[in-house]
């Protein structure tokens, strides 16, 4: 690994579920912890219809851009899962009947005593050049073309198959963060954030508002790679908060979630 490279991705979720609501992502939030302790940054995320044409855009404007592109869903057994077809597309490939991921499935079927079907065995389709990636739930694949990872959208599925392929990722350098909060509304604080981000081009600074107790407040999240420049920005930042009238909170300030 890089102390000093970036390394990039961004993760297309696929499925008009997840759409319409009847599907809450818990996908996202997942790969971005674990690819950030890999040292790769999550810069994009997209959630695209099952139409094909708009598959085949998404997987390749990302994966020109990025360093890795990861896929979640799709990849079932019915008439709308068409992510292995539309990547089989988008790199000019032929989609076949890959021979071992068919193996797989056969023995995963004749172990649970289910009859194979064509339906199922669409699960063994990838693009003709794919790498599989191994399922030890369910035992169809995932698969990788280039810098492509195909997954499964469910989530236990979803992060067996990231647990097995990462370690052929190559990562970079490592965010850290510090977060410093306080009752100092968004609004009165900004003019000066974006000045200190300014200074602070190699980390990120985000704003989170807050309202609690009847008060408006905001927490603060500073993010880069050198742990001694994040000390340093989160003291700047804690004499920005007391000049504006405010305390500094290290660690920021807890907000309890609303109930629904």
């Amino acid at each position: 690994m890089s102390d000093t490279k970036r390394v990039t991705a961004a993760v297309p979720i696929i499925g008009n579920e997840i759409l319409s609501g009847r599907t809450h992502d818990a996908n996202l939030p997942y790969l971005g912890a674990e690819l950030n302790k890999l040292g790769i940054q999550m810069r994009e995320a997209r959630v695209v219809a099952d139409i094909e044409e708009e598959i085949i855009g998404t997987v390749n404007t990302l994966r020109a851009k990025y360093d890795y592109v990861f896929t979640t869903g799709g990849i079932g057994p019915t008439h709308d899962d068409i992510t292995s077809a539309c990547v089989a597309k988008a790199f000019g490939q032929k989609l076949i009947r890959h021979p071992d991921a068919e193996r797989i499935l056969r023995e995963r079927m004749a172990q649970m005593d289910v009859e194979v079907t064509e339906a199922r065995l669409k699960m063994a389709e990838t693009p003709e050049f794919a790498e599989l990636v191994d399922n030890s739930i369910s035992g169809a694949p995932g698969f990788r073309v280039e810098n492509v990872y195909v997954m499964a959208g469910i989530p236990r599925v979803m992060q067996a198959m990231f647990e097995g392929l990462k370690d052929q990722l190559e990562g970079g350098v490592t965010l850290l963060s510090v977060t410093v909060g306080s009752y100092v509304p968004e609004g009165t604080i900004a003019t000066e954030l974006g000045l200190m981000q300014d200074a602070y081009p190699d980390m990120d600074i985000g704003s989170y508002p807050f309202f609690f107790d009847g008060k408006p407040g905001t927490n603060l999240v500073l993010r880069g790679p050198d742990q001694a420049r994040l000390d340093e920005a989160a003291t700047k930042l804690g004499e920005l908060i007391r000049n504006l009238g405010g305390q500094p909170v290290a660690g920021g300030l807890e907000v309890p979630k609303s109930k629904d």
